[in-house]
């Protein structure tokens, strides 16, 4: 036996929950800015006032979320009469559910799924907050998921303005958005109660990725596991792709490849073997938000190519059994959500013919659906 060759009891990882996508690291370099801009908005809570909103805006993977846990985290050591509450829109995708994500952290419970009214699980909400003098900062990440039916406004418009119905009530809302080309436009309504400090997190630079990488290796694994040209594939990756976790879920899927080999250290095989699953991780997350309707259509779209709209109507509604104005409002979500193009072709009656084709290679969306 080698010594270059690893025991079945032994590990190359010195703490794998470090490359856990929901690790929150001691370590949060380059975002000194937004950092200072997020703590400034809410440093009026201290005060006990409503801290300024937020609109927080970047490509996925550029440390949004992380920033507002960090943020929020420092509020709760100074301070015991804030209350936080992170919701993710992915899963928590309407009105009623990011309430009850709301309700279940204010009273330790989550409330029925039905037989209850919004608004009388909104006013005990609100009258709890009044009566213990608590001020409320939601997190709405991912409000993106929130958009394509209207609900960001209905989430919106409940709880910035819930003071004129509710004197005493203090409310600040942080909308988190990853800007992957997604339109999206609050109404006047919501828009003049928001009015929020605007935080952009831009894509990190190759030296910052190589620094958070490095500091991520050191803390992850024991010395001299990964080798500096497999630290600069890694970092090779991220840059290309721009999204830090992509680099994070990298270092794992490569540490277990080379345990798989009995290797005590990590090589270039090792990574790129791992980046085929990597690389998909937005990909596959945000399909995996998907209804099983949405799904289907996704699947017809990947294995049919470019399609007329009528075509594909016809090979949904036999999945289905779905009417053609469901199918029309799931064309427009999926278009909105860049998961396809939706153009017209300029042929039919009136060149109105619509032609839906898949935005990503069909055999990754394919992958993400099994």
């Amino acid at each position: 036996m080698t010594k270059d060759v690893l025991l079945w009891d032994e590990t190359i990882f010195r703490n794998g929950e470090i490359l856990e996508m929901d690790y929150l690291p001691e370590y949060f370099a380059h975002r000194d800015t937004q950092l200072q801009s997020l703590k400034f908005s809410l440093k009026p809570a201290m005060r006990g006032m409503r801290p300024v909103n937020c609109l927080i805006k970047g490509p996925p993977g550029t440390g949004k979320t992380t920033a507002v846990q960090k943020v929020s985290n420092e509020i709760k050591e100074y301070s015991d009469n804030v209350i936080f509450v992170k919701v993710n829109c992915q899963m928590d995708s309407t009105r009623f559910a990011v309430v009850s994500r709301i309700y279940e952290k204010l009273f330790n419970i989550r409330p029925p799924t039905s037989g209850v009214a919004f608004r009388k699980l909104f006013e005990k909400l609100v009258k709890q907050l009044v009566d213990s003098n608590k001020i409320l900062v939601v997190a709405l990440d991912d409000i993106n998921y929130l958009f394509h039916e209207g609900h960001a406004d209905e989430v919106m418009y409940s709880l910035l303005r819930a003071h004129e119905q509710y004197p005493g009530v203090k409310i600040s809302v942080i909308a988190i958005i990853s800007d992957v080309g997604i339109s999206y436009n609050f109404d006047p309504r919501v828009g003049s109660v928001f009015l929020p400090e605007e935080i952009f997190f831009p894509r990190y630079g190759p030296g910052e990725i190589r620094d958070i990488i490095r500091n991520r290796i050191q803390h992850a694994f024991y010395q001299n596991v990964v080798p500096d040209e497999v630290c600069e594939r890694i970092v090779d990756h991220v840059s290309a792709t721009g999204d830090l976790r992509v680099g994070i879920d990298l270092l794992k899927r490569s540490g277990l490849n080379a345990e798989r080999r009995a290797s005590r250290t990590i090589s270039i095989e090792d990574v790129e073997k791992a980046y085929d699953a990597s690389r998909l991780i937005y990909l596959c997350r945000s399909i995996r938000s998907l209804t099983e309707h949405e799904k289907a259509l996704l699947s017809l779209i990947a294995k049919g190519g470019d399609q007329q709209a009528g075509d594909l109507y016809k090979s949904f509604h036999e999945i289905t059994g779905l009417g053609y104005t469901r199918f029309y409002e799931i064309i427009e979500k999926m278009n909105s959500s860049q998961f396809l193009d939706a153009d017209f072709s300029g042929k039919g009656m009136r060149g109105r013919t619509r032609l839906i084709r898949p935005r990503y290679d069909p055999q990754d969306i394919l992958k993400c659906l099994e």
